[in-house]
């Protein structure tokens, strides 16, 4: 079985949008939880038809808070299990088990300002960072891409009436126009985007058309690539044992099946957490992480999007 470090009582459930679920979460023994920092996820276990769905989302709460962890997930019309499972099955007083915080897109401490720009649910990571001490000391801003009907929706977790807060939805007058956002920041800003693929492509090109520097560009992404394709078999060489990865599943969904505990965080594609070492077969790389060199060398591969060429993969697992 996949172990996990803690167990959590579902406290509060909050649908805030038609799509977008809140949720509360607690010790089960009510004993302090983990600290988180902002930016901070947990990889929660979530039930599903006949398996376990394991997705990390990031935690919104102010860092440093101990008592109970919150999050905002969005129910996802094309979701392989994980939205759906926090939608339609948890409810008040479940219990789940999770993994400890994790921490892999942090405020940078040495930026003299702040730049954030979210798409949609991707305002997650930016709710805690708004929370920030070391944020609210060097200043930020927060630029939010979203349905203009969501608007309000996260009102709660924002400074009421903070100027530095922004909107921006599909409507003339009302995009964001992220060329020249970026070019009239300051020296010493640093650069955060979260959202989808799309948005995130366009903000990191134009940081670099622009001359960014990359140590001052973060980017997180949501939402897994398309996984699907052609049925291969998996070995994993350590545990002795075989899969068969389906036309509609990805290699780490095959690899749960078993029990086998693969690490993972993003589940798509973006993180490193999940990269594992290639010992037979030819992997089609659908990752956003590993260099061109990794890829080219063929010695790596990221199970949570990334599928085989051929009919066989052998995985160092």
């Amino acid at each position: 079985m996949i172990s996990s470090g803690l167990k959590l009582k579902v406290v509060a459930v909050n649908d805030i949008a038609p799509s977008l679920r809140q949720l509360s979460l607690a010790s089960v023994d009510g004993s302090a939880l983990p600290p988180n920092g902002a930016g901070s996820h947990v990889l929660f276990n979530l039930p599903g038809q006949g398996r376990v769905h394991r997705n990390a989302y990031s935690l919104i709460n102010p860092p440093g808070s101990r008592s109970q962890y919150d999050i905002i997930v969005r129910r996802v019309p094309t979701s392989r299990g994980g939205s759906a499972a926090v939608h339609e099955r948890l409810q008040l007083g479940d219990v789940i088990e999770a993994q400890l915080p994790a921490n892999l897109f942090p405020p940078q401490r040495r930026a003299r300002q702040h730049l954030m720009i979210a798409g949609g649910i991707g305002i997650t990571p930016f709710l805690s960072y708004l929370q920030d001490a070391g944020v609210k000391a060097s200043g930020y801003a927060l630029h939010l891409c979203c349905r203009e009907s969501e608007r309000e929706v996260f009102a709660p977790w924002l400074p009421a009436g903070d100027p530095q807060v922004f909107f921006h939805w599909d409507a003339e007058g009302h995009r964001l126009d992220i060329p020249a956002l970026l070019a009239r920041q300051p020296a010493g800003t640093h650069l955060y985007v979260c959202g989808p693929a799309e948005l995130n492509q366009a903000v990191l090109d134009a940081a670099q058309a622009q001359g960014w520097p990359a140590s001052q560009v973060h980017s997180e992404l949501f939402g897994a690539a398309s996984s699907g394709g052609a049925p291969f078999e998996a070995v994993l060489k350590k545990s002795g044992q075989s899969v068969r990865v389906g036309e509609d599943e990805s290699l780490l969904e095959a690899i749960e099946r078993l029990g086998v505990a693969a690490p993972c965080l993003c589940r798509g594609g973006a993180c490193g957490v999940c990269v594992t070492p290639l010992l037979e077969g030819e992997a089609e790389h659908r990752d956003h992480y590993l260099s061109a060199s990794d890829k080219a060398q063929g010695r790596l591969i990221m199970p949570c999007v990334s599928r085989a060429r051929g009919a066989r993969l052998v995985l160092d697992l």
